[in-house]
Order: structure tokens, then sequence, then C-alpha cells
């Protein structure tokens, strides 16, 4: 890599030395005697020679100097003014001239650009490490990306495992209420009946003696537990007479869930046992 940029800086800086010193010798010879304009254009090449020689010298030391640098500058310039002065007033060849003026400056600039290297130049060693290093991040971003699009997507998988049980056990439940409240409804209805009534007595009586209604229903539905009230509890008599003021207190008489949702609003405490059986005897 070394000399990819040390190449090109020292054959523009041999073209330029050997232009600037054609030119002079074409330029001034006419005025001054050919040895006079010799020593000129060798002072003009020598000059930039040795103050290149001393800037790549320091270079390797690692130091720089910003004097002997303007120097350097300053002797290419020299040449450039000098390759621009002579093809302005060149009879012939004026945009050739012009053409190539501008090498001196172009190999300060190389050289430049070939000391900003070096001073940013890796091993051979310290370049494999960064490429490993480099290739390892690499690796472990794309095993990243890969499980995490994996999760994703197992993630996706359950969740549309999970939405679809739940909407089939939404379906089912929801059938089977449907089911029931219409079941609910048919024995509500019957049970409500004077004469259906009176046909289920006559019916259950030869089956279950001492048992006035053995078909009502069951409460249904969810139910909280009520902590019972301090103080004396209801006498059957008692409750017998609140559980019927409640049951009737409306037309047609109250249902069972009904009556017991209003006793318990009320404040009143009876177990579930010795209510249903109150509901029993008044109804």
């Amino acid at each position: 890599m070394r000399t990819k940029t040390v190449l090109p800086a020292v054959a523009m800086t041999a073209v330029s030395m050997v232009l600037t010193l054609a030119v002079v010798l074409l330029w001034l010879g006419t005025a001054v005697p050919w040895p006079v304009a010799l020593v000129v254009g060798l002072g003009i090449d020598g000059g930039w020679l040795a103050t290149l020689a001393y800037e790549r010298r320091l270079a390797a030391q690692g130091d720089h100097s910003h004097t002997v640098t303007a120097v350097g500058w300053g002797f290419g310039l020299i040449a450039t003014g000098v390759l621009v002065a002579h093809a302005l007033t060149a009879e012939t060849s004026t945009g050739a001239w012009l053409a190539v003026a501008w090498l001196p400056v172009a190999a300060k600039a190389l050289w430049l650009v070939h000391g900003l290297w070096e001073q940013t130049a890796l091993t051979a060693g310290a370049l494999d490490a960064i490429q490993g290093i480099r290739q390892e991040a690499r690796d472990e971003a794309a095993v990243a990306r890969a499980r995490l699009r994996s999760q994703a997507a197992t993630e996706e998988t359950r969740l549309s495992a999970v939405t679809q049980s739940g909407a089939r056990v939404a379906r089912v439940q929801a059938s089977t209420a449907k089911t029931l409240s219409k079941a609910w409804a048919t024995l509500e209805s019957t049970r409500a009946g004077t004469e259906t009534g009176r046909a289920l007595t006559s019916v259950t009586a030869p089956v279950t003696p001492g048992v006035t209604r053995p078909w009502e229903l069951p409460v249904w539905g969810p139910t909280e537990p009520v902590p019972a009230l301090e103080g004396a509890q209801l006498t059957d008599a008692a409750l017998d007479a609140l559980v019927d003021e409640i049951r009737t207190s409306q037309t047609p008489a109250l249902s069972y869930r009904e009556m017991a949702a209003r006793f318990r609003s009320a404040g009143h405490a009876a177990s579930e046992v010795r209510l249903r059986s109150a509901w029993k005897r008044v109804a």
C-alpha cells in the first residue's frame, strides 16, 4: 500500500523538476547565458528537493516543521509561477504549457497525501485484527436478528393458538349459556304455572313423600358469601313472615332468587338452608 502513494508522488516530482529546468532554460536562455539559466533552474529544483528530503526525514522521526513545509510550498509555487509565466509569454502552445503548469503544486499535494497515509497506516496484523472484530460483530448481529425473528414467530404462533382456543371456548360457553337459559325459562314458567304446579305436585308426591315441592329449581348463578350480622337470629316464624312479606310485596309474587336478593340487601341474615326452608313453607 505504501508504494501506491509514494510512487505517484515521486514520479510527479521528477516530471515537475525536469519540466521546471527545461522551462527555465528555454525562457531565460534567450535573456541570459544558458549556464546562468541552468543554475537558476537547478537552484529551484535543488531547493525544492532539499526541503522535500528534510520533510521526509522529519516525518520518519514522527516530527513536523511548519517552517520547512512553508519553504517547500514556496519552492513549489515558484516553479508553478515560472511555468505559468512562460506559458503566458510563449508565442506558441500557450494552452499546452498552461496545462502542465500545475504539476509542481500537484506533486506537493501528492506528498501531503502520502504523509497523511503514513500517519494513519496500520500493520497487517492490526488490519487483520480489526477485520476479525468487525466480522465477529456482524456475526453476532446476524445471530441476534435471527433469534429475535424466531422468537417473534413463535410468540405470534402461540398468541394465535391461544386466541383461537379462547374463541372456541367462548363460543361453547355462549352456546351452553343459551341452552341453559332456555331450559331455565321453560322450567321457571312450568313451576310458576298454577295448573302445571299442581300436575308436578301430583306426579312427584307419590315418590317423594313429605316433600311439598321436590321439583323446585336450584339457585342459578354465582353467589357471594354474606357475613352474619351481629345480634339474635330470626326465629322460624319471624323468618317465615319476613320471607312471605318480601315475596308478596310485588304482583306477581317474586321468585326465590329475587326474594333472597332483597332479603339480604335489606340487611337480614339467615343461612341458605333456613332461608330456603322458610320459602318452601310460605310458598
